[in-house]
């Protein structure tokens, strides 16, 4: 009898707990963000510019100038479309329980790994649907502006708490209504059934790409995969996740996923902020893989093993090839970013097959993707929203898109991230470790790179071969909060 009292205080514990971080993380948010229409945006590698009264070589110049490339160039709406189109992975509540726990719902402590998985899908987008897709609901997103989440965090705070109360039976709701409905991308009917049947291959990877990030057991990169993955490096649900041991617990969700359209793309972690230019030429061409029957595709389910949506698609890739996800931990600074890497990270943010950052405040991950003057542009994963159960086959995916850019200083960026870069074939690494040299040469001005670019194998350098793996990472898997500092996840040389 006793037990059961005290399984009904800790059901209501949970519920309040629940509200309170429905309120918390739903409550006190800018309604709007401003931009500068004098000045360029980038966004993963594309430029836009809001003026309206330039005509496109003065735009032109203005991105040149900026970055010193030729890059894409778009107006605002072009801007919205692009920044909605990516995939938004938030605190989430109401989903089993995660393992080794019994939590319900990542509020207060799962922000790293959803930017990781923001980041991870990204780099799944440019793999089958290339950096110029964009969804075609994007502009019809609701704005989730103060209003509207504190309405909603009030409905969901005053349903927690009638739940609560003794003999409440929850009112019978009418069911979701299905997911957006597919646009053609055409209008005319010239266009016809060719268009449509292509806006409709994509729309089907696309929800079949953020199905693979829902928060259930048998999601191949969700929440439950990623919270097993580093239980396996001392981590338990609950606790403080960094951004180096994030990239290892990737790099192991990829690895490990059994998903047929998964096969076909692989990622490599830098060692001590060096990127082995060897070791990820092997990861494009791994032996076990060129035995496999070639580039699956995510619907290999639902239709053949290789869709060709257009050249930068899964089918361009050789077939005794993989793609590779390139991550880079890094710290750019001490306590504090240093200034002198604010024109480094903008140059990242401004190359094509840059997948964004993981960094974010101090003790407050956040998802960037681009910049405009000294502003970084980000995702936030800080908003609770409600369990959405992807293996059905019209679940809504409004609520896994972002309608609302957010922009904070240069200044506030936590020094501890990790660079995430997408490799298509060996011959697209030549081309991202050219570049990436040229970035990171050293300077008068900067005297330490970011992080460094070897020919070799890592193994050729490496003096702790003789630990084993988990020794090996366990650097990266510290807590900061049982310990002095706030540096635990990088030794400063």
């Amino acid at each position: 009898m006793e037990n059961k009292g005290n399984e009904e205080v800790e059901k209501l514990k949970t519920k309040f707990r629940s509200a309170w971080h429905n309120v918390k993380y739903s409550w006190a948010l800018k309604s709007k963000t401003s931009f500068s229409r004098n000045s360029p945006v980038f966004l993963l590698g594309k430029c836009y510019h809001f003026k309206a009264d330039e005509d496109e070589d003065t735009l032109a110049e203005a991105c040149r100038e900026a970055c010193h490339e030729d890059l894409h160039r778009g107006n605002a709406e072009a801007f919205r479309r692009d920044f909605a189109s990516r995939v938004w992975l938030t605190y989430r509540e109401e989903f089993p329980p995660l393992p080794g726990s019994t939590l319900t719902s990542d509020c207060g402590w799962g922000c790293m790994l959803r930017t990781g998985q923001m980041m991870l899908a990204q780099a799944l987008i440019l793999h089958f649907l290339g950096r110029d897709w964009t969804w075609s609901e994007a502009l019809n997103l609701e704005s989730l502006d103060t209003e509207t989440r504190t309405a909603r965090a009030a409905q969901r705070l005053v349903a927690t708490l009638e739940s609560s109360l003794p003999g409440y039976q929850e009112p019978k709701r009418p069911r979701s209504l299905p997911g957006p409905r597919l646009q053609s991308q055409g209008s005319s009917q010239s266009q016809g059934a060719a268009e449509e049947a292509d806006g409709h291959l994509r729309e089907l990877y696309h929800r079949t790409l953020v199905s693979w990030f829902g928060d259930s057991p048998g999601a191949q990169l969700g929440l439950h995969s990623l919270v097993r993955l580093g239980l396996e490096l001392g981590k338990q649900a609950g606790d403080w996740y960094g951004p180096a041991v994030v990239a290892h617990i990737l790099k192991r969700a990829v690895e490990q996923a059994t998903e047929p359209g998964l096969a076909g793309i692989t990622a490599y972690v830098s060692q001590d902020c060096t990127v082995y230019s060897a070791d990820v030429i092997d990861s494009h061409s791994s032996t076990a893989f060129a035995q496999s029957s070639g580039n699956p595709s995510p619907l290999d389910s639902q239709g053949p093993t290789s869709i060709p949506l257009d050249s930068q698609g899964p089918a361009s890739i050789p077939l005794d090839s993989r793609a590779v996800i390139i991550l880079v931990p890094v710290r750019l600074g001490g306590e504090k970013t240093n200034p002198e890497y604010f024109n480094f990270v903008k140059s990242v943010l401004s190359l094509e097959y840059c997948i964004g950052v993981l960094g974010g405040k101090h003790k407050q991950a956040l998802y960037l993707v681009g910049f405009q003057d000294d502003s970084l542009i980000y995702m936030d994963p800080h908003y609770c929203q409600s369990f959405v159960d992807v293996s059905k086959s019209t679940f809504p995916l409004q609520s896994y898109h972002c309608p609302s850019p957010k922009k904070m200083p240069f200044a506030n960026m936590d020094p501890s991230c990790t660079i995430g870069f997408y490799s298509r074939t060996v011959q697209d690494y030549d081309r991202i470790s050219q570049e990436l040299s040229k970035l990171l040469r050293p300077s008068a001005r900067d005297k330490y790179p970011a992080f460094t670019l070897v020919a070799g194998r890592g193994r050729d350098y490496d003096l702790s071969s003789s630990l084993t793996p988990e020794k090996r990472e366990w650097p990266f898997i510290r807590d900061p909060r049982r310990a002095a500092t706030s540096m635990g996840d990088f030794v400063l040389l």
